[in-house]
């Protein structure tokens, strides 16, 4: 579990978010360097997805200073974000589901082009060029996550698992510089979950960045360089999983109520 570089490509601190009268996040902050897989785990109602949410634009922080390689950013919308470059997957699937996997993918990538909608309409030279290369490079991605033989398939015909694998794949189309999983296990098989953590370890040690949100203990322990443990919106623990499975505070809160 190599740490590649010390230079964070996430740093956040300070972020709270207050729902009406419930305090959802207490001066929250997490720092995640380049190449790490990084756990965030907490019993139900911890505050983990809401973190997750103001990190990526889908929700506005009341307080927080938010920094991705090195430069500020403002999580005022996901699309924003994923310019800024965190390409997130969400809990249920949201994929386009009359699309074929490989125009999934495509659309990833169109927040990298440059042809414009002048392009798109006319059909342009540099258009139609483009075009074969997003396909060229959406195809590979397909081939990367393992499921490049269904690149023709609809998303909706494809298994739990693949549709997962899939949401992946169009993540990874945009360059993020993080990738933020939310509960990718779920719903999982064992198979399924072992061929997921096969894959999140191929991105890795490809020095990629990846924030993971996830119930599954085992796996976060078994994968995660750093975790992060959220209890009522509080910061209750940070380190490594070998540290964190020993602290008393966690086992209280979460790894003492049987996990989940």
């Amino acid at each position: 579990m190599a740490e590649n570089s010390n230079a964070p490509v996430l740093n956040v601190s300070g972020i709270s978010k207050r729902f009406g009268g419930l305090q959802a996040l207490s001066d929250v902050g997490i720092t995640i360097k380049r190449g790490q897989v990084y756990g965030l785990i907490g019993p139900n109602g911890a505050g983990k997805t809401t973190f997750f949410n103001v990190i990526t634009g889908l929700y506005t922080p009341d307080s927080g200073t938010f920094e991705l390689a090195g430069k500020p950013y403002a999580p005022k919308a996901v699309h924003l974000v994923a310019k800024a470059g965190i390409a997130r997957t969400f809990q249920n699937i949201r994929l386009f589901a009359e699309m074929t996997a490989l125009e999934n993918v495509m659309v990833g990538r169109h927040i990298r082009t440059h042809s414009g909608l002048f392009g798109a309409v006319f059909r342009s030279k540099g258009f139609k060029k483009e075009e074969l290369e997003i396909a060229k490079r959406a195809q590979e991605l397909l081939d990367y996550v393992g499921i490049g033989s269904y690149a023709d398939y609809k998303a909706r015909t494809l298994s739990y698992g693949d549709q997962r694998r899939l949401e992946i794949a169009r993540a990874l189309a945009t360059d993020p510089q993080l990738i933020a999983l939310d509960e990718p296990a779920a719903g999982m098989n064992a198979t399924e979950k072992v061929m997921l953590r096969e894959l999140i370890d191929r991105i890795r040690k490809d020095n990629r960045t990846i924030l993971l949100i996830e119930h599954d203990v085992k796996l976060v322990m078994g994968l995660c360089d750093r975790v992060t443990v959220l209890d009522y919106g509080k910061q209750i623990a940070e380190g490594t999983p070998a540290d964190v499975q020993k602290n008393e505070k966690v086992i209280e809160a979460y790894l003492g109520a049987g996990g989940h």
